[in-house]
């Protein structure tokens, strides 16, 4: 059969994000200060072990 191929798009891409994030970013600074932990333990009861359908 003739015509055009269509290049499919992919699903899934390789990225990581602290690649593109400089090591002097101000983000990076204030996560070396707080502590998300107690929120974390309090937020716990509201998601899934597993995840949530959309």
């Amino acid at each position: 059969m003739m015509g055009r191929q269509a290049v499919p798009e992919r699903l899934f891409y390789d990225f990581c994000l602290d690649d593109h994030v400089p090591e002097n970013h101000m983000l990076r600074q204030i996560d070396r200060f707080l502590d998300f932990d107690d929120i974390r333990r309090k937020m716990a009861p509201f998601y899934c072990s597993i995840g949530r359908p959309s």
